[in-house]
C-alpha cells in the first residue's frame, strides 16, 4: 500500500470524479492542529464503504499541511509535500517528506509497524491533516509572582505577561498521541496545549529567564530583547513534555512586560542607591545635575534671585561636605594625610549677591557686610 504522485498543481472538483474517492482537507481555523479529511465519493461509486479508502482514490495535500493515512489507529502513509496523490493498495509503502522531516519513517516504525490484515482491507481508514504553520498569538501570564535570579540584584519576585508561538515539528507523534483510540475529527491547540502544558510553560519560563540573564549577563529590565534565546532555552527545558510527547516546539517568546513586586522594587532601589554613592563618577554627575536644577529654581525664586542663589550656595556647600564625607568613607586617608580645618566658624554670605565673604566688604559687589 502506498502513495503515487498524481499531479502537483491545484485540482478542481471535476478531477475528483475521475477517482473512486477524492479526499481533501476542509478549510480550518488558525487554532486547529489536526483535522480529519473530507471524503467525496466519485459518481461511479454507487455503494461506497465508509471508513475504507478504495484503491485508486485521490488524496490532496495542501500547502502548509502534512497528511497521513491512519489504518485502525496505525500510521499507514505520510506526506508533507503539497500535491495530489493516488492511493495504490498494491504498491510498496512510500513516505513523501518534502524535506520536512527525513526521519519520519523511523518515527512511524517506532510507533507501530504497517500491516495489511492478510491482504484484506482494514475496517477503519482515515485521512488526517496536521497544521504545520506556526500557531502565534498565544498569550501567557504569571498569575502569582515568580522568583528569578538576577546577576546584579539577586533573587527577585516578578510578574510577567506576553505571547508565544509554537509549531508542530513531528506530526506523526502528535497524531499518535492526540487521536489514539478515541478518534476525533478536529483537534484544536487548546485541547493539546491545555492547562497542564500551559502551567508547565509558565513554570519553566522563569527558569529560562534566569538562565538567559546569566548567559547574556543582562538584568531583568533588558531580558525582553532576548526572545530567540528564551525560545531556545524553553525548548531545551520543555523537551520531555512538548517535543517528545507531542512533537511541538516553541518558535518565539515575546515578553511584553515584566514587573517587580513591591518588596523586590525596594531591594533594587536600595542596591542602586548604594551603587551611586560608592562611585565617584556617579556622585559628580548627580552633583552637576542638582546644581543645574538649583540654578533654575533660584532664578525663579519668589523672594528674588539673590535670596535664591544664597540658598543654592548654602545647599552646594552642604552637598560638597556630604560627598566629601562619602569619599572619606570610601577611600579613608591615613592620619598623616588627613587635615582638619582650623576655622570652625560658620561661613558668611553677602546679602546682596550671595557670595561668600570674609571681610567688612563683599569682594564681588562691594556691599558692606557688617563683620
Amino acid at each position: 500500500m502506498g502513495l503515487i504522485k498524481a499531479m502537483t498543481s491545484a485540482t478542481s472538483s471535476s478531477l475528483g470524479d475521475q477517482f473512486k474517492e477524492f479526499v481533501t482537507c476542509p478549510e480550518i481555523s488558525r487554532n486547529v492542529l489536526v483535522q480529519r479529511g473530507i471524503v467525496q465519493h466519485g459518481k461511479g461509486n454507487k455503494n461506497p464503504s465508509e471508513g475504507i479508502i478504495s484503491d485508486g482514490s485521490a488524496i490532496v495535500v495542501p500547502q502548509g499541511m502534512a497528511m497521513m493515512i491512519i489504518d485502525n489507529g496505525e500510521v499507514k502513509e505520510f506526506s508533507s509535500e503539497p500535491g495530489t496523490y493516488t492511493w495504490d493498495t498494491g504498491s510498496e509503502p512510500s513516505i513523501f517528506t518534502g524535506g520536512f522531516f527525513q526521519g519520519i519513517g523511523e518515527t512511524i516504525k517506532t510507533i507501530g509497524k504497517r500491516f495489511t490484515y492478510g491482504g484484506q482491507p482494514a475496517r477503519d481508514q482515515r485521512v488526517y491533516y496536521v497544521n504545520l504553520l506556526a500557531i502565534t498569538g498565544n498569550k501567557f501570564g504569571s498569575p502569582q509572582p515568580k522568583k528569578i535570579t538576577d546577576e546584579k540584584y539577586g533573587m527577585l519576585e516578578v510578574t510577567f505577561f506576553g505571547e508565544y508561538a509554537f509549531q508542530v515539528k513531528d506530526p506523526v507523534l502528535l497524531v499518535q498521541n492526540v487521536i489514539g483510540a478515541n478518534a476525533k475529527d478536529t483537534v484544536t491547540y487548546e485541547e493539546v496545549v491545555g492547562s497542564q502544558l500551559k502551567s508547565k510553560f509558565i513554570e519553566k519560563l522563569t527558569q529560562a529567564l534566569t538562565t538567559v540573564m546569566r548567559k547574556q549577563k543582562v538584568s531583568f529590565g533588558d531580558i525582553g530583547m532576548y526572545g530567540s534565546d528564551i525560545s531556545s532555552e524553553m525548548n531545551t527545558i520543555l523537551d520531555e513534555s512538548w517535543r517528545k510527547q507531542y512533537g511541538l516546539e516553541i518558535t518565539d517568546v515575546a515578553l511584553a512586560d515584566i514587573n517587580l513586586t513591591d518588596e523586590s522594587m525596594k531591594r533594587v532601589n536600595n542596591i542602586d542607591d548604594a551603587t551611586i554613592f560608592s562611585d565617584k563618577n556617579l556622585q559628580s554627575g548627580l552633583m552637576a545635575q542638582a546644581t543645574a536644577e538649583a540654578m533654575k529654581n533660584a532664578a525663579s525664586n519668589d523672594n528674588g534671585a539673590v535670596a535664591g542663589f544664597m540658598g543654592m550656595n548654602m545647599a552646594g556647600n552642604a552637598g560638597a561636605s556630604l560627598l566629601g564625607s562619602v569619599n572619606q568613607n570610601t577611600n579613608p586617608q591615613t592620619p598623616e594625610t588627613t587635615s582638619t580645618p582650623s576655622d570652625s566658624a560658620s561661613p558668611k554670605f553677602c546679602s546682596n549677591c550671595g557670595a561668600k565673604v570674609t571681610g567688612k566688604f563683599c569682594s564681588q559687589c562691594g556691599t558692606k557686610t557688617g563683620l
